[in-house]
């Protein structure tokens, strides 16, 4: 069993399969969940922030740690520097979370224990959003066009966190949606849907990418790797790149 501390950011690629990967690691490993604010603002949109606690239970070392509750210090990520962790992963890394660990830049919970964990040669992988070019889903939206601004918005009147408003054309407010999904069925015209868009990559996220793989950390290009890669000892070499 490893005890396997978990940052999440906020990038809606590779969320939910993530999410479901760190599902089957927790069945056999215990782990501690840390979400950057923008981790936790996506995670909501997503539908996701709640089954976290089926991920990370609430006992020592399974605990969630919320940026937006951990002050400035983020004392938490200090756990990494004491050895209680056998691995970090990151999944997913955001381009903006790379390129801060790549320069070293320690200013959010995951970045910060990104440092902790490099300075304590513990293991770090990580799943960028960036790392390869593919077609993700985004959070639900109206689609303007489509919308005939109904007197009466049955999306708008069902909406549980009541994140759906405008009396002619209606926007969903992506603060308050939670991703439940109630409107779908409910807009008569079909205008409410999770758009569909093309990731492209920049030539600066991928050299960030590669400052990380040549300072030690293990990249990882897709979401069914994280089981193999957190269980498996992929990462048999210290954070300065030697076996």
């Amino acid at each position: 069993m490893r005890r396997v501390a978990w940052g999440i950011t906020g990038g809606g690629q590779y969320l939910a399969e993530s999410v479901k990967a760190m599902r089957e690691v927790a069945a056999r490993n215990r782990v501690c969940t840390f979400v950057s604010r923008a981790g936790e603002e996506v995670l909501r949109m997503y539908g996701l922030l709640d089954g976290l606690h089926e991920i990370s239970g609430g006992g020592y070392l399974e605990e969630i740690f919320l940026e937006s509750e951990s002050g400035r210090s983020f004392p938490m990520t200090g756990r990494l520097m004491l050895g209680r962790f056998d691995v970090l992963l990151i999944a997913p890394a955001t381009s903006n979370t790379v390129a801060k660990i790549a320069c070293g830049i320690a200013d959010t919970i995951v970045t910060n224990a990104a440092a902790m964990a490099e300075k304590a040669e513990v293991p770090v992988l990580v799943l960028p959003t960036d790392v390869r070019e593919v077609v993700t889903r985004a959070p639900y939206a109206v689609n303007r066009e489509m919308c005939r601004g109904c007197e009466v918005c049955p999306p708008q009147r069902a909406c549980p966190q009541g994140a759906i408003s405008g009396d002619d054309i209606r926007s969903i407010d992506l603060m308050l949606c939670d991703g439940c999904g109630t409107c779908l069925p409910l807009c008569s015209s079909g205008a409410i849907d999770a758009v569909r868009m093309n990731v492209r990559r920049r030539s600066i996220d991928l050299r960030n990418i590669e400052i990380l793989r040549e300072r030690g950390y293990v990249i990882l290009e897709s979401p069914d790797e994280i089981p193999g890669a957190v269980e498996g000892g992929v990462f048999k070499r210290n954070m300065h790149g030697s076996e």
